[in-house]
């Protein structure tokens, strides 16, 4: 049995206080470094390490104490970056007091660490803190931090877990991938397509190809294939698309249902190039998923939205579906010719 099918998920009615899996985020507001300085040895990110402040190491300490308070809870994950710190927290048993609760005098004992360490600076180190780090805005403050209650996230779908894990694992990896190469993961705007305007990240000069085609997999095809035992339409698209792309053809698509997933898959295990269609905009620290990062880094994807970020947005409608597959559609239209994957 795979490890991650081997936790309990949460249980109906129980979320919050019963057993559960919780991803936890931890932010200093104004995004200064004062818990670590990343450290990328031989430029090389995948040797990027977080060199701990003496507030980094109070906040690790602070999270490792979370089990000895609670002993119905495991720590399985955490990693520490320069601004903010991620763990990932298991309830095996229902608790007393809910999971909110426990995060909260986490944060509580992290506000009054941060209180003590501000108060040790000297004004000077306080100037030296913010000249030493290119990404503290002019004119922030360093005081109070932690003002923001850690966001927790719930991961309550089975393959979740190792996801969360492997992303909590990867920060500094990505974030020297970021600063080393930044021109990639720079949003750039009013990016106009059909005219559409779109917010992109990723390498704009894929919009110079020559071919272009959708990657949207038919309900009915699906429903040949497991309803009909039938699945000669779906097997020749899906190879089809793969096949079109192995001949330099750009694969356009929100990649929306798991068909599409798995051609996505493949295309990013074969290194094709991609144009992903995204539900929702790009905040200032957005990051691609782990499995579109890599392309974008290596200059292989460009990631497409028409909407403005929203950090509160529900799970994607049936009508922005719609409306990302006909993008697709259009962008193919409007770029160049048209590789026509789909079997007559």
């Amino acid at each position: 049995m795979a490890e991650q099918e081997a936790w309990k998920w949460q249980e109906t009615g129980t979320a919050w206080r019963g057993v559960g899996i919780y991803h936890v985020t931890l932010v200093v507001p104004s995004r200064e470094s004062l818990l670590g300085r990343l450290v990328i040895p031989e430029n090389d990110p995948k040797q990027a390490v977080v060199e701990r402040t003496e507030m980094g190491k109070e906040i690790v300490y602070l999270i490792g104490t979370i089990p000895q308070h609670h002993p119905q809870i495991r720590l399985i994950q955490y990693c520490l970056m320069p601004d903010h710190a991620h763990f990932i927290l298991y309830v095996t048993e229902s608790m007393p007091v809910s999971i909110k609760a426990v995060v909260r005098g986490f944060w509580q004992s992290a506000k009054q660490a941060g209180r003590e360490y501000i108060s040790s600076i000297s004004p000077n180190d306080i100037r030296d803190n913010k000249r030493n780090n290119s990404n503290i805005k002019e004119g922030a403050s360093i005081f109070p931090i932690f003002t923001e209650m850690p966001f927790i996230r719930p991961l309550s779908r089975k393959g979740q877990l190792q996801t969360m894990i492997r992303y909590v694992q990867m920060n500094p990896q990505r974030l020297a991938t970021k600063r080393l190469m930044p021109g990639y993961f720079r949003v750039q705007r009013d990016i106009e397509i059909a005219g559409q305007k779109y917010s992109g990240i990723g390498n704009i000069g894929i919009l110079q190809a020559e071919k272009f085609s959708p990657v949207h997999v038919r309900r009915i095809w699906v429903e040949d294939a497991e309803q009909h035992g039938d699945a000669t339409r779906l097997r020749e698209y899906m190879n089809g698309c793969v096949l079109a792309a192995r001949k330099g053809t750009v694969m356009v698509s929100p990649f929306i249902s798991p068909k599409e997933k798995e051609v996505l898959e493949v295309l990013l295990r074969e290194k094709h190039t991609i144009i992903y269609i995204a539900e929702n905009g790009f905040g200032e620290y957005f990051k691609p998923a782990e499995g579109l990062f890599e392309a974008v880094a290596e200059g292989r994807m460009l990631i497409l939205s028409p909407w403005q970020h929203d950090p509160d947005k529900p799970h994607v409608t049936r009508d922005e579906c719609v409306a990302m597959n006909k993008m697709a559609e259009e962008i193919c239209e409007a770029l160049g010719e048209k590789e026509k994957g789909e079997p007559a």
